[in-house]
């Protein structure tokens, strides 16, 4: 394990170097939370890419190939599926608009202080973001290194909020590069290929497995309008996406990156189920579909090698965790803390946010230990609550502030109310949420007066690129 201990060893240093390289390009706010609004499509397209294939889409995307097959690959391909729907109809708007959160489109839109309620939202789903993306460090090594979880939960969370503090989001926009092309050589070129060679190719895999495994619709049509709900859907307003947008440097950039970024996740997701479903193969009995990853990758990969793919999952990791910890630095430092009277903006203030926020991610990730019901509840509140007030404001004109708030009020406390009846795992209170949000959105919108003209008239302007220039964006960066 010496050689695989120096290889994750070495990326860990060059995280930590990248995100030292970062601060020194942060010179103004607009660098730290959007990296100057600079990024060319290459660049973009890496770093989208590797913010929404964290741990869910690298040790889960696996764990479910395993347990359904090449079926498994659904929760990835909505994924991509999200990606390319806000890039395809959303992202030059969002471009035009140059904004920092979510929660400003919605003041913009609606007027007043509608951003406050959605901000406290998004905080929450950015933090429990943060939260279980540093929970799945705990995975990795865990099983490799033997360290005790908390030890491995403060290890990892440590790596990450050490460089995304220093930099932010140039940072982070360093790093998530390595960490694709790592991810692309570890998972892609080697993992994957290992995989499928060892169980005897397809015609071995076909031999030893049921014919359900390779059925594309085997884990069920619920399942898959459950997963297009609330992660297509929850990737199309989340804070930690969004906040990628406002890097691009045009909307070319945004727009060709970012459907870019939602081919390689379909393939990715393809890539995670057949590694799955290899291992079902050749390891049958494993109590926990999640434990798929770790064993292939300890069983089959010889020293060194291993070592790459380690890194590689770490990368998934980290940039899904640094990507979630800056947006919530971001929502709090923007939409909350001067509205509640704190301090002004500013590099420093982000930056003490971010550590502070890192510090208190690692905690909560050291006292729970369920990862994917920490996830669904995050993502079930985001869609429940904002989808709908945040869609409609983007295209219904008659859509009012009143009903905005209502319908995020209304749809935040529907899913919380069906998860406590239902379960987390239920499917059920998504629909229940997005239903009540709807329709509450509708009635109160026609039962109160249209949004002030000079509101609309605001909005327009901005959505047609009528705007200042931002003195602080950079007008070269990296392809």
């Amino acid at each position: 394990m010496g050689a695989d201990y120096a290889v994750v060893g070495l990326y860990v240093l060059a995280m930590l170097a990248a995100g030292w390289y970062g601060m020194r390009l942060a010179r103004t706010r607009t660098d730290y939370l959007v990296a100057g609004r600079s990024l060319g499509p290459i660049t973009y397209a890496g770093t989208m890419s590797a913010v929404v294939l964290g741990g869910a889409s690298t040790i889960g995307g696996v764990g479910l190939g395993y347990a359904h097959g090449i079926s498994g690959a659904w929760l990835v391909l909505t994924i991509g599926l999200g990606i390319f729907a806000l890039h395809a109809v959303f992202a030059r708007r969002l471009v035009r608009l140059r904004l920092h959160t979510v929660s400003e489109l919605l003041d913009l839109r609606y007027g007043g202080s509608t951003g406050f309620v959605a901000g406290a939202v998004m905080w929450g789903y950015t933090l429990m973001l943060t939260v279980t993306s540093v929970l799945a460090f705990s995975t990795v090594f865990s099983v490799f290194f033997d360290m005790p979880r908390p030890v491995a939960v403060a290890l990892g969370g440590g790596i990450v909020v050490c460089y995304a503090s220093l930099g932010g989001m140039w940072s982070i926009t360093l790093t998530d590069m390595a960490q694709f092309w790592l991810m692309t050589a570890g998972f892609l070129f080697v993992l994957l290929p290992l995989s499928v060679s060892s169980a005897g190719g397809f015609a071995g895999m076909r031999a030893e497995l049921d014919a359900a495994f390779f059925d594309p619709l085997a884990v069920g049509g619920g399942t898959i309008l459950t997963y297009v709900l609330v992660y297509g859907f929850g990737l199309l307003i989340g804070q930690d996406i969004w906040q990628r947008v406002f890097t691009a440097r045009s909307e070319a950039s945004a727009t060709g990156g970012g459907i870019g970024a939602a081919v390689y996740c379909a393939i990715f997701a393809v890539s995670g189920a057949l590694v799955g479903t290899a291992a079902r193969a050749m390891y049958p009995g494993l109590g926990d579909p999640d434990d798929a990853f770790a064993t292939i990758v300890a069983d089959l990969l010889p020293v060194g090698v291993r070592g790459l793919v380690l890194a590689a999952a770490l990368s998934a990791l980290m940039s899904t965790a640094s990507g979630a910890l800056i947006a919530c630095s971001t929502v709090s430092t923007h939409d909350l803390l001067p509205k509640l009277g704190g301090p002004a903006g500013g590099v420093r203030t982000d930056r003490i946010a971010t550590v502070v926020l890192g510090a208190l991610a690692i905690g909560i990730s050291a006292a729970i230990g369920d990862v994917v019901a920490a996830l669904t509840v995050a993502y079930n509140v985001l869609v429940g609550g904002l989808l709908v007030a945040v869609l409609g404001g983007l295209l219904w004109r008659r859509g009012t502030r009143a009903a905005a708030l209502a319908s995020t009020a209304t749809g935040a406390i529907a899913v919380i109310a069906a998860m406590i009846v239902s379960g987390v795992d239920a499917n059920s209170p998504i629909y229940l949420g997005l239903g009540a949000s709807l329709v509450v959105y509708v009635v109160v919108s026609l039962c109160t007066p249209s949004p002030p003209e000079h509101v609309l008239r605001a909005w327009d302007e901005r959505i047609s690129g009528v705007r200042e220039q931002d003195p602080t964006a950079r007008t070269t960066a990296p392809e």
